[in-house]
């Protein structure tokens, strides 16, 4: 459902909530290793995160990324939102231009409440949450 880029910002988001306690700046080679993604790839996801102000980082020596209490009232939503586009969860299941409640596609109905569901724990699972180790 989620493209890799995104997939892959919501496991470095939580890798760095999982790591909270112990470390507090965790380079990018340290995250691409521990999640077995590419290094540069996840460097230009993290710049946009940062950018956004969803996760923080620290430059040179002894930088890398964190979480702080800045980026804890940020969701998941807005994670896939930054990364894939605030259209994500408006699209059609099937990939129609012209899927509404109006106008559905075969699937839309069925599709309609997980979608809204989706949508509802997204926008709920706070950042904080990750880092206080609570469930969403």
């Amino acid at each position: 459902m989620f493209s890799k880029s995104c997939q892959y910002a919501i496991r470095a988001v939580t890798y760095l909530a999982e790591q909270q306690g112990s470390v507090k700046n965790v380079g990018v080679k340290e995250i691409a290793e521990a999640l077995q993604v590419p290094q540069q790839f996840l460097a230009k996801i993290l710049q946009q995160l940062t950018k956004h102000n969803l996760i923080s980082s620290v430059k040179g020596p002894g930088g890398g990324f964190y979480l702080g209490e800045a980026n804890a009232s940020s969701t998941l939503l807005e994670i896939v939102e930054i990364i894939d586009g605030k259209n994500t969860l408006n699209t059609c299941i099937l990939g129609k231009p012209s899927c509404s409640s109006e106008h559905p596609c075969p699937l839309h109905h069925h599709f309609y409440g997980c979608r809204e569901g989706l949508r509802s724990t997204l926008s709920t699972c706070a950042i904080g949450s990750l880092m206080d180790g609570r469930p969403c």
